[in-house]
């Protein structure tokens, strides 16, 4: 996709996990997070930025047999120990995927719900990444983000920069929860009905 230039504050992926697994389950995260997704059986769920698999396998038990979960990451050695892990849990629905920073590579209009949870301050070219998950969405789809309200360069997106960088592909937001965590938020997109031309996308200053 022609069109803004890459983000110049995102930041480096450091890690394949967010805290530890049974922090997060002391919280609460998932239950709440997947919760306020209304995420449930039978749906198709992308987990874009995938990383150690937290959500991949609380997903995987939520959409159940005939639902279905796709593990994306831009990083392999991560899908790597991701896919020792769904083979151990035995998780049948599940198929992992290795993307592109630009691009997640999701099969065309087959997507109910893409969930990144703390990555999408690492998009080095976020347009492009919202540009290529349009096509993937199914009627009804949205797309939700977990991550912190502060600076990029301090592992975060700032509100106002998420909304403007979804705002430039046409997205709407329809929900903003805060989250158990200090600065931690869920905010959910609707997408356009059809993805603008390119170079008609204006980059966001932040």
């Amino acid at each position: 996709m022609a069109g803004p230039a890459p983000r110049s504050t995102g930041c480096p992926i450091v890690s394949d996990h967010w805290s530890t697994e049974a922090q997060r389950d002391r919280e609460g995260e998932a239950e709440q997070v997947l919760g306020l997704l209304a995420v449930a059986p039978g749906m198709m769920v992308a987990d874009v930025g995938a990383g150690d698999g937290y959500y991949t396998v609380r997903l995987a038990r939520r959409v159940g047999p005939t639902g279905r979960v796709i593990a994306e990451d831009v990083v392999a050695d991560h899908l790597d120990k991701l896919r020792g892990r769904v083979a151990r849990e035995r998780l049948a629905n599940v198929t992992l995927g290795l993307g592109e920073p630009h691009d997640p590579r999701l099969p065309a209009r087959a997507v109910d719900l893409v969930l990144m949870v703390h990555m999408y301050h690492e998009a080095a070219q976020p347009y492009g990444l919202l540009y290529n998950l349009l096509p993937a969405l199914r009627p009804g789809a949205h797309v939700a983000v977990v991550d912190l309200d502060q600076p990029t360069a301090r592992h975060g997106t700032p509100r106002a920069l998420l909304a403007c960088e979804f705002q430039a592909l046409g997205f709407r937001q329809t929900q903003w929860h805060w989250l158990h965590r200090p600065l931690e938020y869920l905010a959910v997109f609707e997408p356009p009905t059809a993805a603008p031309a390119p170079d008609r996308i204006k980059p966001c200053s932040g």
